[in-house]
């Protein structure tokens, strides 16, 4: 595969001329890597999931579709060879009109009381009905984690890993989740048939280590917006499906880190005509500082490592 879309896109992925300069040594690498995690993770739903449990395909409604975006995204900036693909306003009017069906949906299947509530970490009686409301803050929360791991995407194997660090601590709290006699000893809340998205989960790890082993230094394939929108749509997608909307920005605090750097940036750009950082994404700041590629990509995966089990720690804290 990684042949054929390097023959197909002639000069693979533009890279940013104004980006650390060891960067461009990239020029050539094929994107749309993506296809191959989700081509994995589709393989893997339709073999070992309950095909008839609604939040499997809800959740796959959103990971395939952000997935479509993406790949039209990527694919408009390797024929025009830019960075500006997809235009943002209609990117995310449509994300998050998936997004909202999607937590509609959510809403239709889950428990009346719970699904549109917003549940919050160490308070176990703790719930704030949204009504319809909710619709929105879902929506948000699936079109904020797919753009926030898309903003990360941009060292080799940046994303993936803490993407799967991600994936498999939430596939720990789907489970407990899903489970009546877990979810009543950790005084979580209990919603029936979430112990399914666990199989989705695991597929996202395994499917994460074979890209992995292709995008790791120097990588050959890039994910590109593919993989990355698809694959923070299905964290956010997940998380809202079993009430952990605040744990995810725990669990995924390095995705939040990298957006919030992007914002800062851009608000203090506009109102003052400065930089907070040298560079956004956060990432590139750290090298711009003279950290080397794989320093930030390490130091990056043991902070979300520690703040995976910061997030897992607040099943027991309550």
């Amino acid at each position: 595969m990684i042949s054929m879309l390097r023959v197909r896109q002639g000069k693979g992925q533009p890279i940013r001329s104004d980006g650390p300069q060891s960067h461009l040594l990239k020029k050539g690498t094929p994107t749309m890597g993506g296809i191959m995690i989700l081509s994995g993770l589709l393989v893997a739903a339709l073999l070992w999931s309950n095909l008839f449990n609604p939040y499997v395909w809800i959740v796959l409604g959103v990971t395939l579709s952000f997935g479509l975006i993406g790949f039209y995204d990527d694919y408009l900036k390797v024929t025009k060879q830019t960075h500006q693909g997809f235009s943002g306003k209609a990117r995310l009017a449509i994300e998050f009109l998936i997004a909202g069906l999607a937590v509609i949906a959510i809403i239709h299947v889950g428990r009346a009381g719970l699904s549109s509530s917003l549940a919050f970490p160490f308070f176990k009686d703790l719930l704030l009905d949204l009504g319809w409301f909710f619709v929105l803050f879902g929506a948000f929360v699936i079109v904020a984690a797919g753009n926030a791991v898309n903003l990360t995407d941009g060292l080799d194997g940046l994303a993936i890993v803490p993407v799967m660090i991600a994936a498999g601590s939430f596939g720990v709290v789907t489970y407990l989740s899903g489970n009546v006699v877990f979810a009543d000893y950790l005084q979580i809340h209990y919603v029936a048939g979430a112990g399914e998205l666990a199989v989705l989960c695991g597929a996202i790890i395994g499917a994460g280590l074979g890209f992995l082993w292709f995008n790791a230094p120097p990588a050959q394939i890039f994910m590109g917006d593919t993989g990355s929108l698809a694959l923070g749509g299905l964290l956010g997608a997940i998380a809202v499906a079993i009430k952990h909307e605040i744990v995810l920005a725990v669990i995924g605090g390095l995705f939040v880190l990298e957006a919030v750097s992007v914002i800062v940036q851009v608000i203090s750009f506009r109102l003052t005509g400065k930089r907070v950082f040298r560079m956004a994404p956060i990432h590139h700041h750290f090298e711009q500082l003279g950290w080397t590629e794989s320093q930030v990509v390490i130091r990056f995966w043991i902070v979300a490592v520690v703040l995976a089990l910061l997030g897992l720690a607040t099943l027991k804290l309550r």
